[in-house]
């Protein structure tokens, strides 16, 4: 029997404004704990261009930084069965309660889903989020070394569309 896998709790302040999804952590988060720990995960290098700071900071220095600048992080699959870390294999899963966050976070008004997988499963078990009233969702692409088709310069700008959403501070 393959094991389920967990996704970790939301890194989400209350004034949160924008919100990034993932799908479920790779065995490479989960093993160390840290949203999107593959060193070659390009995420926290967008981030850090985003919002002004090294990408190399310790990992709850960039949760800080990110919590600093408004910026919430979770995932749409709270557990899962699925072998290695592609999405396409992920199974026999049941979704994180994204509209109890939004509820704790009433600021946020932009969601970013990094890759296809999490904006589909999105749409797929809360389809009343879309088309909700002061709320945008964009579906970007994976920030995940496995999606490769399309250059770090694509992604950096589909990622920077986000910043659209952000209230002035």
């Amino acid at each position: 029997m393959e094991e389920t896998k967990h996704s970790f709790p939301p890194a989400a302040a209350p004034d949160a404004e924008l919100l990034f999804l993932g799908s479920l952590p790779g065995d490479e988060s989960l093993r160390q704990a840290q949203y999107y720990a593959h060193p070659r995960n390009a995420f926290w290098r967008i981030m850090g261009e985003l919002f002004g700071f090294d990408h190399l900071l310790p990992y709850g220095e960039r949760l800080a930084e990110l919590r600093r600048n408004r910026v919430a992080l979770w995932d749409v699959v709270g557990s899962g069965v699925r072998p290695g870390s592609l999405d396409t294999a992920i199974r026999e899963h049941r979704p994180n309660d994204i509209p109890g966050l939004l509820a704790r976070c009433p600021g946020i008004h932009a969601i970013g889903c990094n890759g296809s997988t999490s904006h589909k499963l999105l749409k797929r078990h809360y389809p009343e989020l879309f088309g909700r009233a002061g709320l945008t969702i964009l579906a970007l692409p994976s920030t995940s070394p496995a999606a490769a088709r399309l250059r770090y310069e694509e992604k950096l700008a589909a990622f920077r569309e986000m910043l659209r959403f952000r209230e002035t501070q």
